[in-house]
């Protein structure tokens, strides 16, 4: 009897020691798929390449449901796992997507997938951005880039006026970058050629020639819509960058460029000299509150007091309005016109009429 109590004792500890075993060896694994688990989903809901730049061209056909989607994401690789996804998505609520043709990269998030999908263009948060204003030279855009990248402004400059770089560019940009910028007249040949806009950056440290290159693809893009009303006015881009830059120095607040472009084709039209002073401004190379008499006399291609019509190229940056303004300004018989200290602009048909609003406006 007491042997046999002694067996089971002993075969009950065994039977413990077993469960034990067992017991931890379940919670083990339970652990470690667990952790494998979590590690996996935070894996799946991250970027698969946050630095990746590579565009990967998605095609989501018409009547796609969410489970097509986030099959056809993942077997392009643009996520890890479709079920992740799709359970993040329904998480957030998200339903409405849009099909159509998307160049995504493996460096997007799944809240930039998901907005993207929503409203039909590829969304992703920028790492930085630049901003340039209307109105500016290259020489003033270089200072913005040195402030807002890792370039300086010298470095800028080197790269907008080195001739294989250039060279590229009217390769790539043919019908934008004409024969007409290589005039000897001119200072800078990219000149006005760099859109004033906001522009994103999605990695960190872009080259100046993508820098660049972006700034002038913009252009190549916004010139692009107005190639039929150019084919019918006969005027090049050259021409056309050219004369709304003078219309963007010379505007101000209240401008009405539409009339201040009218001035400039009739003036053009009798073979008036323009008589637009920024164009002395820039021909002195340097910033002035006040251009005087002598300025006027400055021996410059660019300085349209001393030359008949248009200078040689742009002088600044312009931007839509002024675009818009060249090819569509208001029909009038005006030659003169000067703005007032508020910066309202007063017009005039005669030069008489002209010296009586310096008279009334600016004595």
């Amino acid at each position: 009897m007491i042997k046999k109590m002694k067996e089971r004792k002993k075969e009950g500890k065994v039977v413990r020691r077993i469960v034990g075993i067992v017991t931890l060896v379940v919670l083990l694994i339970v652990g470690i798929v667990g952790v494998s688990g979590y590690f996996y989903v935070k894996s799946a809901l991250e970027p698969i390449d946050p630095e990746s730049t590579t565009e990967i061209p998605v095609e989501i056909p018409m009547g796609s449901g969410l489970n097509t989607i986030a099959t056809i994401l993942e077997t392009n690789g643009v996520i890890k796992d479709a079920r992740i996804f799709k359970y993040y998505t329904k998480f957030k609520n998200e339903t409405s997507f849009q099909a159509g043709n998307y160049t995504m990269t493996q460096s997007m998030t799944l809240d930039e997938i998901i907005e993207s999908l929503k409203t039909g263009k590829v969304y992703r948060k920028p790492v930085f951005t630049v901003t340039v204003p209307e109105g500016l030279t290259l020489e003033q855009i270089s200072n913005i880039i040195e402030k807002n990248t890792e370039y300086t402004g010298a470095q800028f400059m080197e790269k907008v006026t080195d001739s294989q770089f250039i060279e590229e560019m009217m390769g790539t940009y043919p019908e934008l970058l004409t024969e007409e910028i290589m005039d000897g007249n001119i200072r800078y040949t990219l000149e006005g050629y760099l859109y004033p806009a906001t522009y994103s950056f999605y990695e960190e440290h872009p080259s100046l020639e993508e820098i660049i290159s972006t700034m002038i693809s913009q252009t190549n893009d916004i010139v692009a819509e107005y190639r039929p009303i150019l084919e019918e006015k006969q005027m090049s881009v050259h021409e056309l960058l050219t004369f709304a830059s003078l219309l963007e120095e010379e505007a101000t607040a209240q401008t009405d460029r539409e009339t201040i472009a009218s001035v400039f084709y009739n003036r053009l039209e009798v073979d008036m000299p323009l008589q637009t002073d920024p164009t002395v401004l820039y021909a002195l190379g340097n910033h002035k509150e006040r251009v005087l008499y002598e300025d006027l006399e400055v021996e410059n291609p660019y300085n349209t007091y001393k030359n008949p019509g248009l200078p040689p190229g742009p002088i600044a940056n312009a931007g839509k309005t002024s675009i818009d303004a060249t090819l569509n300004p208001t029909d009038t018989d005006y030659l003169y016109f000067l703005a007032d200290k508020e910066g309202n602009n007063h017009f005039a048909k005669t030069y008489d009429e002209h010296l009586q609003n310096v008279d009334e406006f600016l004595q």
